[in-house]
């Protein structure tokens, strides 16, 4: 395979970029050499941005709020949908984790993904 190099700076980075999209005007055969080369690239861009650009785990109570505000939802409304306004204050203050039967409210009413809501990633503070 021609000038494939470890990708070890963001000058490498922007080389492997530039090389990749070409590809994408026209896209090589599969097991060919230019589709060879162009999986080896995607590999090392993928290694580097893993790397460099891990994303954040999403935060559940984030989610909600953003979704209440893009709905029009308020504080009641969750307190109406989690049955407490105790609890809906402790949902969006960390004070409580969601629980499974609080996810599938949120999922079925509201339509909110349940793997937004699901992954903690030590946002809440544990159960009260």
């Amino acid at each position: 395979m021609r000038d494939i190099r470890p990708i070890k700076t963001e000058k490498d980075y922007d080389w492997a970029l530039a090389e990749v999209a070409s590809y994408f005007q026209m896209q090589p055969q599969p097991g060919s050499a230019d589709g060879d080369r162009f999986d080896v690239l995607s590999t090392l861009i993928e290694a580097y941005e893993n790397k460099h650009y891990p994303i954040q785990e999403s935060d559940p109570v984030a989610a909600i709020k953003s979704h209440m505000e893009l709905m029009g939802f308020d504080q009641s409304d969750l307190a109406e949908l989690l049955g407490s306004r105790s609890r809906a204050s402790e949902i969006l203050g960390r004070k409580r984790t969601l629980t499974l039967d609080m996810i599938s409210k949120l999922s079925r009413d509201w339509h909110m993904p349940a793997d937004v809501l699901i992954q903690t990633g030590g946002h809440t503070k544990d159960a009260a």
